[in-house]
């Protein structure tokens, strides 16, 4: 099937499946093998050359999700943004990264990228001219996240597409926060699209993956690394994924609503000090969003009033988990400082605007009143708690 012209939901079902043409079942036959024959065949198949049955249709659909001409997919979303990074950068290269950044990606250019000679610039911002003041002659990518994790800033995806292209330099964004249904970089420009497979597109805290989509001559210089670096995907969760993406249009709508309700409820309330959902109209870059977003997504952060014991606040939580990960269908919270970004020093946090109260919130499908009763019942336990203790 030809996902032109098809919407949304058609392609999460429909692209990319599998015919079953022996008994005529309904999904995607699951192809265990690892070995394949290599004598009169028209593809020699091989899993860590990511060209089994599976990993070539599940390609196909988040090629068609990201409205890119081809995809690979991953172990996991760090071996996704290791693998488009390495690709294109060589000793002597520059590359410049948006501040706002994720702290697995953060660690791997500060931990790795000396040791292969490529030297890097941190954005003061994540404006489109903060990017051009760095960029350098040597500069190879330039590198995104919108929204950003953890505290959902957002960056002009079209305007930074724009200074690389004018400059031949290569885009990248990771676009896991946003997810193929909220928002399609290529379409502003962007040359490379990364996910981490894990969140949105799985969708249920039991698959760990990542994906890659761009044009496929990018996607073929991508490969000839990833086939050395050996990051595929067993088949049974290439088979997983792809029935997970099947329902996630349905998953993030759900997601998205839910995130608005809670955002409005926590920023009206008043034991919350701040709140960041590109969503909110008190949102400095909501305009942006609404330019290039679909949806505003499923997370979002807040920060308790500084009276208020966080640590305890997550850990009066009944409904909602303390968990680690994000975009599962059950919401979850998280503190930054402990988890995703507890491999930057506290200075490198404190200049992100990442604070130790900082609590990330994934939300999930469940019913908004529900998550509110939720929240309303841990603040009371921990006001109780204060004031017990003074």
């Amino acid at each position: 099937m030809n996902a032109k012209g098809k919407g949304l939901n058609t392609v999460c079902t429909h692209i990319g499946e599998l015919e079953d043409t022996v008994h005529k079942g309904a999904v995607s036959p699951l192809y265990m093998s690892t070995s394949y024959a290599f004598d009169d065949v028209d593809v020699k198949r091989y899993p860590r050359y990511f060209n089994t049955p599976n990993q070539e249709g599940l390609c196909k659909k988040i090629a068609a999700l990201e409205h890119a001409e081809s995809a690979l997919i991953f172990g996991s979303g760090m071996a996704a943004v290791s693998t488009a990074l390495l690709a294109f950068l060589r000793a002597g290269d520059h590359v410049v990264l948006q501040q706002t950044l994720y702290g697995g990606t953060y660690n791997l250019v500060t931990e790795e990228f000396d040791k292969y000679g490529i030297s890097y610039s941190f954005t003061e911002g994540w404006q489109p001219k903060d990017f051009e003041e760095k960029i350098r002659d040597n500069t190879k990518v330039i590198y995104i996240e919108t929204p950003s994790n953890p505290l959902l800033t957002i960056t002009d995806i079209e305007g930074v597409a724009s200074i690389a292209k004018k400059k031949g330099i290569i885009s990248m964004i990771d676009n896991t926060f946003a997810s193929p249904v909220n928002q399609n970089p290529i379409d502003f420009g962007i040359d490379i699209v990364i996910h981490s497979a894990t969140k949105y597109m799985g969708g249920h805290s039991d698959i760990c993956a990542g994906a890659v989509a761009a044009s496929k001559e990018q996607i073929n210089r991508i490969f000839h690394l990833a086939k050395n670096f050996g990051g595929s995907l067993s088949e049974y969760t290439v088979w997983l994924l792809e029935r997970s993406i099947k329902t996630m249009g349905l998953r993030v709508k759900a997601q998205n609503e839910n995130a608005m309700e809670m955002a409005k409820f926590l920023e009206s309330h008043t034991d919350i000090d701040a709140v960041y959902y590109p969503g909110l109209t008190s949102h400095k870059d909501h305009e942006l969003a609404k330019r290039q977003m679909k949806g505003f997504g499923g997370m979002l952060s807040f920060e308790l009033k500084p009276y208020l014991d966080a640590s305890l606040f997550q850990k009066s939580l009944k409904l909602i988990k303390s968990s680690m990960s994000l975009a599962g269908v059950e919401s979850t919270v998280l503190s930054p400082s402990q988890t995703s970004h507890s491999l930057m020093s506290p200075e490198v946090r404190a200049q992100q605007g990442i604070k130790d109260g900082l609590i990330r919130f994934s939300v999930g499908i469940e019913e908004p009143e529900d998550l509110i009763e939720d929240i309303q019942n841990a603040l009371a336990v921990v006001k109780n708690t204060s004031k017990t203790s003074v």
